[in-house]
């Protein structure tokens, strides 16, 4: 362990409370104690680590920043409030916003006093973000937006969303597209929770926008480049999400474990062994699958520190979400008939399913490692 992460590690110590572990089911939910956590983060410059520690972080390099979220992530530091935030709309701004855009917008989002949406999404297109058909168009000295969100994570709690609109219908789809920050107080603006089907606090919204105002001035990078600002945004969220899985994964594991024991502890205990005997060959699966996806996530942070392509990165955002649903449903099928009795375990499955869809589902993960790793054709 290096000394920066030990400091890390020493400082989290210090910040949790005592009994953080033995109530975590209880603190997992804490939103005072989540939002206390992002603005301690941000403070002590651990937060986003490789940035400069005005905006949250130590200058530190990416494989020390990667060490530390790994060491918070292993130790289930508690969830920031609002992930898009930091994590997505948070490295866009730093990229590609303007230095009146950075100096308005930057603090407030990283210290969690203004939440942040991502405006992606949309019913006829889903997955194929370059599919969007919401509109806006140039009027003076504002866009006029119309069109409709859909799964756009903690919209109704959020004051911002950087929204992706087509602002050229003539120019080739992926290359029409440019990013707003849109103010989502704004006139003409209305947000509807989606109904969900477990316990989250990450609620799914639709966002309508019927002759919506969006300044010009809140242009976030080049006009009709809002293609490679959703690029530069998606590849800080991959990385997170990679190293969130694998922590998860490893829960999952333990869990499995302990329920395979449990369920094997019984007067026929031999039965049961032999009863469980393709569940230990999908629980040593699982587990070279984990150090894999592991292995991935360096081998991607080393081609990043040698400026090399990384197609790492496709591979780790299938490859873990994937693994996370199997881990999750071995635990149940180790547990036996008590899993459809512990809430716990439901809701860890019922969470699970939604990996395969956010930062980019499954089915398109495929498309991309086929067409650009394999070099097949399109189908």
């Amino acid at each position: 362990m290096s000394d920066v992460v030990a400091e890390f590690g020493a400082w989290l110590t210090d910040f949790l409370p005592d009994d953080y572990y033995t109530r975590y089911r209880e603190y997992r939910w804490d939103l005072g104690l989540r939002r206390d956590y992002q603005r301690a983060c941000f403070e002590a410059g651990w937060l986003q680590p490789t940035w400069p520690r005005e905006h949250g972080g130590r200058s530190l390099g990416l494989r020390d920043a990667m060490e530390i979220r790994l060491e918070a992530a292993t130790r289930s530091a508690p969830k920031l409030p609002n992930i898009a935030g930091p994590n997505v709309a948070a490295p866009a701004i730093r990229q590609f916003g303007t230095p009146e855009q950075i100096e308005r917008l930057l603090v407030p989002l990283l210290r969690g006093d203004e939440w942040w949406a991502l405006g992606m999404s949309e019913p006829e297109a889903g997955s194929d973000f370059a599919g969007l058909r919401t509109r806006a168009e140039r009027d003076g000295d504002v866009f006029r937006v119309n069109g409709h969100k859909i799964w756009t994570t903690q919209a109704h709690l959020s004051q911002w969303c950087t929204l992706y609109a087509r602002t050229d219908p003539q120019a080739p789809k992926h290359r029409g597209i440019s990013c707003l920050i849109l103010d989502l107080q704004s006139p003409g603006v209305r947000i509807e929770p989606i109904r969900m089907a477990s316990i989250s606090d990450e609620t799914f919204c639709e966002v309508f926008l019927d002759d919506v105002e969006v300044p010009v001035a809140n242009l976030l990078g080049p006009y009709n480049g809002g293609w490679d600002v959703a690029l530069a945004s998606l590849h800080h969220e991959r990385q997170m999400i990679w190293i969130m899985n694998w922590v998860e994964i490893q829960r999952g594991l333990q869990s499995t474990r302990e329920r395979a024991c449990l369920y094997g502890d019984t007067p026929d205990g031999d039965v049961q062994t032999r009863t469980l005997a393709p569940e230990l060959v999908e629980l040593g699966s699982l587990l070279a699958d984990a150090e894999a996806l592991r292995a991935t996530g360096y081998r991607a942070l080393h081609n990043e520190l040698e400026n090399r392509p990384s197609p790492e990165a496709d591979i780790l955002k299938l490859l873990g979400s994937v693994t996370l649903q199997r881990v999750w449903e071995l635990s149940a099928a180790a547990a036996g008939p008590s899993s459809s009795i512990d809430p716990d375990l439901l809701f860890e499955r019922q969470d699970a399913l939604a990996a395969t869809i956010y930062g980019g589902t499954s089915e398109i993960q495929r498309n991309i490692i086929a067409e650009r790793l394999l070099g097949l054709p399109k189908g």
